[in-house]
């Protein structure tokens, strides 16, 4: 079983997208997933077709359940079915914005996550963290409890010069809290091979950190669809199957499978 930790601190880069892509790629490979929800705006809640605002119980409620340690939640309560029999959801609503302030005063606050995934870890085969694009509390957990790190960066100069930030982070959560924590590598999101900027920043970035860190060969290109399938509550595999967009993350999954192989 892996933990993948999808992260940027910069917003818009396609890490929702990448989380319910891979997902439904693995679901394809027969592979059981879980999908978990760790950003109050919910994004990936409503990628799905859930509505926040009705939920119940979110990932909230066990994380203060967890930090609180009186048992009245775990993971399995709040985890919801989806339309794919093979990927199940930890929703999220606004209610998570709170968790940063709860966190500050818990005693090990960084490791909280990887102690409400202790139960279902035998369960999947993937656990995917689609986190928010911050490098507060919520995403060191997230680090901590991850057995790899996937990196979404947009084919883009500003987003590019913002990742020695997020790579300071990583190497810092892996000297003091989770030193098996790998990076699965860089994916590059929101690409136009008929742009010299895109090839350009594609290529500074190999140049600067290939020989240390995986830059996956595939890229995802831009397009409409990767706007249009979230409104219709599905991921790009499932909304426009033979897109260039569903494509590309089907060649990505594979290059996932062979690294975890």
């Amino acid at each position: 079983m892996t933990v993948i930790c999808i992260t940027n601190q910069k917003g818009g880069v396609g890490k929702t997208t990448t989380a319910t892509a891979l997902a439904q790629g693995l679901s394809e490979h027969d592979k059981r997933v879980l999908l978990i929800d760790w950003d109050p705006q919910a994004s990936l809640t409503v990628s799905l077709g859930v509505n926040p605002d009705s939920l119940e119980l979110t990932c909230y409620d066990v994380l203060t359940s967890t930090i609180r340690n009186n048992g009245h939640f775990s993971i399995r309560d709040v985890t919801l079915k989806t339309d794919n029999p093979n990927i199940d959801l930890v929703p999220a609503n606004i209610e998570l914005s709170q968790a940063q302030l709860d966190l500050v005063n818990a005693f090990t606050r960084e490791l909280m996550l990887k102690e409400m995934l202790q139960s279902v870890r035998k369960d999947y085969d993937f656990i995917l963290v689609d986190c928010l694009p911050s490098l507060g509390l919520l995403t060191i957990n997230a680090l901590s409890a991850a057995d790899s790190v996937l990196i979404p960066l947009q084919a883009d100069f500003l987003a590019m010069k913002g990742l020695t930030l997020l790579l300071t982070t990583i190497i810092r959560v892996q000297d003091r809290i989770n030193p098996s924590l790998e990076i699965l590598g860089i994916l590059f999101t929101m690409t136009s091979s008929r742009t010299l900027h895109s090839r350009e920043v594609i290529q500074v970035t190999k140049r600067a950190f290939g020989d240390r860190i995986k830059v996956f060969d595939t890229t995802i290109p831009a397009s409409v669809r990767f706007k249009e399938a979230p409104a219709a509550g599905m991921s790009i595999l499932t909304y426009a199957p033979r897109s260039d967009g569903a494509e590309a993350y089907r060649s990505f999954t594979e290059e996932v499978l062979h690294e975890k192989s």
